[in-house]
């Protein structure tokens, strides 16, 4: 082993600019862990849990947007980063994922804490990676230096991502002698990311078939942007066409935005749907919340589906796409207002603002009757959030969020799910992973079993005061109880709503978390007292069960 080489490749990392370092403890890792650790350029995290530890990682790289280095030993503890690098490989959030290896004559040979490991997680990283496992060789450091360079370049061009970097170990592991560590000047290969234009030829084609045509805006899952804000509102003022989505296209902050969708297309007609039916549908950012949505533009299909991502593969996700356009959101909305294409349907935004207005009314009028359920607790919550990043839990958490919705007053808040899978697994670690990159408020809401099952993102030895935890507990996972199929069946109890008798206080004990039942004012729970605070809300399945379904019933 030359240590120095790898010393030096943690100092390319530092020079190109990454900052982070989740350090999973092992021994086959400890050549990478050391060299980490001796680096002060960067900030090194060691987390035991690896699946928690993944997800923390993933939080502080789609926080800075920027690419955050995840190392592992060897076997088992390289699937572990599983879940999480497949919600990163769906949520486009660069990861340089480092899993540590046996040599490869020992694969297959029976040695401990071995596996096959090489392209370990397929599909789900844009490319697999190997480091030389002999170090000796003249040309080592060049060939290491050289895969380096090219796997954090590739974790941020086109649709980021995560990346794999498979790298063997012959012992010894652990250097003999720290001073015999030498600098030299690292070799950066830096990688130029082109800006994709239209031709004119190309943007008279998209005139034309905008002329006089029904025109609907889908946003799916986006971060927080105010440039893209103030982009689709000088937009919105020279076409006033309808621009719908959900709680995670973080528009809320126009007030042109509908919302609702979810919600009052659950509740129109056939007729009514057809009257909003567009011709021209135009897409952009990932994945959508609203199932009925989905179904409408299925059923209602547009003439034409225009789908706007720089590069990568497209999903057909309402089965009608007909042209990708290869570019930004913000350039493509920025251009099109600037041709001022003017004959474009006026009257079909009004019938998609008048749904939206509608069903906010019918809302208000639900909430203003008294309820003890958690989701009257929900929209308290929402409605007293400070400016702060909101993580919404998968399964009901973030269903009765986006039935509620956010006010376009709430400016500053900035909206997270682990949408790219929806799983559970990691809602928790990714919301730690934010309040360790930012110093900025984080609101987890989060059922129970989303809750105890990621309990692990909390096993760490770093404070997290900017951390504020509401755990809707109903003992069980109610959206079971809730969705059409298992409610009805009489093994749900047991197989599905899997009922059980846990409780955030006893957890908030052992981590030396402040606890806080649901009488607390909301104002004074959103303070920092110097730990992590934890809002416990306990409630029946029954009764949400039945408001939630008179929910439903009110607003058709």
């Amino acid at each position: 082993m030359n240590e120095n080489i790898l010393y030096h490749l943690v100092e390319l990392c530092a020079l190109k600019g990454i900052r982070h370092a989740v350090l999973c403890p092992g021994s086959r890792s400890a050549p990478f862990t050391i060299a980490f650790a001796r680096n002060k350029k960067i900030k090194c995290l060691t987390i035991s849990d690896e699946r928690s530890a993944a997800f923390i990682a993933l939080g502080i790289a789609q926080e800075n947007d920027f690419p955050v280095v995840l190392v592992c030993t060897s076997g088992s503890a390289a699937y572990n980063f599983s879940p999480a690098v497949a919600e990163a490989f769906f949520q486009q959030i660069p990861l340089i994922v480092i899993t540590a290896d046996r040599p490869k004559e020992w694969i297959d040979q029976l040695d401990g804490q071995t596996i096959r490991q090489k392209e370990l997680y397929g599909a789900h990283v844009k490319k697999y990676y190997e480091l030389p496992q002999d170090y000796l060789h003249t040309d080592s450091e060049w060939h290491a230096n050289r895969i380096l360079n090219e796997a954090i370049n590739f974790s941020q061009s086109g649709l980021k991502g995560p990346v794999q970097i498979n790298a063997p170990f012959h012992e010894p592991l652990y250097p003999s002698d720290a001073s015999k560590i030498t600098t030299k000047e690292v070799r950066i290969i830096d990688s130029l990311i082109p800006s994709p234009t239209l031709s004119q030829k190309d943007w008279k084609l998209i005139e034309e078939q905008l002329l006089n045509k029904k025109v609907l805006i889908v946003s799916g899952q986006n971060s927080s942007d105010k440039e893209l804000c103030e982009t689709l509102t000088k937009f919105h003022d020279s076409y006033h066409l309808p621009i719908v989505g959900d709680i995670l296209s973080n528009l809320h902050p126009l007030p042109f935005f509908c919302g609702h969708t979810d919600t009052f297309l659950a509740a129109l007609s056939e007729d009514e749907k057809k009257q909003i039916q567009p011709d021209v549908l135009i897409t952009f950012g990932k994945s959508l919340i609203s199932k009925n949505l989905k179904l409408f533009l299925r059923k209602f299909q547009p003439k034409q589906h225009w789908h706007i991502q720089e590069s990568g593969d497209v999903a057909d996700t309402f089965q009608c796409l007909t042209r990708i356009i290869p570019l930004s959101p913000i350039s493509f909305f920025n251009s099109l207002t600037k041709m001022n294409v003017s004959k474009v349907d006026p009257d079909f935004e009004k019938k998609w603002l008048n749904a939206e207005d509608r069903i906010r009314i019918k809302i208000k009028n639900f909430f203003e009757q008294k309820h003890d359920g958690e989701f009257q607790l929900v929209k308290k919550i929402l409605e007293s959030l400070p400016s702060c990043n909101l993580h919404l839990a998968n399964s009901m958490t973030i269903r009765y969020a986006n039935h509620i919705g956010l006010t376009n007053i709430k400016t500053d808040v900035n909206v997270f799910s682990n949408r790219g899978t929806s799983g559970i697994d990691g809602c928790s670690s990714t919301a730690v992973g934010h309040a360790i990159a930012k110093d900025i408020p984080n609101v987890l809401i989060t059922g129970d079993l989303a809750f105890f099952y990621d309990r692990n993102a909390f096993w760490h030895n770093y404070a997290l005061p900017n951390l504020f935890v509401i755990v809707l507990n109903n003992e069980g996972g109610i959206i079971f109880n809730l969705i059409d199929g298992p409610s009805s069946l009489p093994e749900k109890d047991e197989f599905f709503i899997t009922q059980q008798k846990l409780n955030a206080k006893s957890l908030a004990s052992e981590f030396g978390f402040s606890y806080d039942g649901p009488t607390v004012d909301m104002k004074d729970f959103f303070k920092s007292n110097g730990k992590v605070r934890i809002l416990e809300i306990i409630s029946s399945q029954s009764i949400n069960k039945e408001i939630f379904e008179d929910f439903k019933k009110q607003l058709k």
